[in-house]
């Protein structure tokens, strides 16, 4: 990607804030949670930064090989926040209903990756 529209520098932007934020929580629950002894909390984390992590890089993906597809970026986004936001509010004992975000979260991912494959196969724009 040399010279891309405001639109895909804008998705390249927010992919690679998703990505330190997904290294940072990482950190944050092998050398904080997991040492202050809360296990379960940590693994709701890691599963948050590590799905954050390869929808980030998901998203990256889509804007390099496929530009015109410009929804399928905004689903993996949409996942990061309702799948790994609601798992990083849980692990910071937040309100219980969270958890019915979560799988909204892993709805998004899914239509992103079935919008990614269709407008691969078929060609994008």
């Amino acid at each position: 990607m040399t010279e891309g529209t405001g639109a895909s520098r804008g998705v390249v932007a927010l992919a690679a804030l998703f990505g330190l934020a997904a290294v940072a929580a990482g950190a944050f629950a092998t050398h904080g949670l997991k040492q202050k002894g809360l296990v379960e909390a940590a693994g709701w984390v890691e599963t948050a930064s590590r799905y954050q992590m390869w929808h980030a890089l998901a998203m990256l993906l889509t804007a390099v090989l496929l530009p015109g597809a410009r929804a399928v970026p905004w689903l993996f986004a949409g996942g990061i926040v309702l799948f790994s936001g609601s798992l990083y509010l849980l692990a910071a004992e937040g309100p219980r209903f969270m958890v019915f975000l979560t799988p909204l979260g892993g709805l998004l991912f899914l239509l992103g990756w079935t919008l990614f494959a269709f407008r691969a196969w078929r060609g994008s724009p």
